[in-house]
């Protein structure tokens, strides 16, 4: 039995206290899973709260983009309106405006023809009068 009890007496002093510090040891790793599972899980459920503001803020992105381009096709069109009734009127008066100078050319143009007759009535009266003026003598 002396074989068996130094067997037992060496089991006992080099592996059961190999064992029981691998015990010890498995309960902390055990203690740190669950700890670290914990964190995880508060990660997790962080992760899923984000997530869904961020779905709130996309939405809420998207209500504001199409208002906005409703306000902007709005914009767009009373502009083309007030540009297209701008540029009607700028057609009316450089109309009017062409009109006038061609009345007021037809002016200068008859002022002009009316210059140049009053001169032929003048030289006419000169020529009639030195005519005269040879019958006379």
């Amino acid at each position: 039995m002396d074989i068996k009890e130094s067997l037992r007496i060496a089991f006992k002093e080099f592996i059961l206290p190999e064992l029981d510090k691998i015990k010890e040891d498995n309960k902390e790793i055990k203690i740190n899973l669950v700890s670290v599972n914990k964190r995880l899980d508060d990660i997790n459920i962080h992760l899923v709260d984000q997530s869904r503001r961020i779905d709130e803020t996309n939405k809420r992105i998207d209500a504001l983009r199409e208002d906005l381009t409703l306000r902007i096709d709005a914009v767009r069109e009373d502009l083309t309106l007030r540009i297209d009734a701008v540029r009607e009127d700028l057609t009316q008066r450089i109309d009017g405006m062409n009109n006038r100078m061609d009345r007021l050319y037809e002016v200068i143009v008859r002022k002009e023809e009316h210059y140049k007759l009053e001169q032929r009535v003048a030289n006419l009266e000169i020529e009639i009068n030195q005519i005269k003026t040879k019958l006379a003598a």
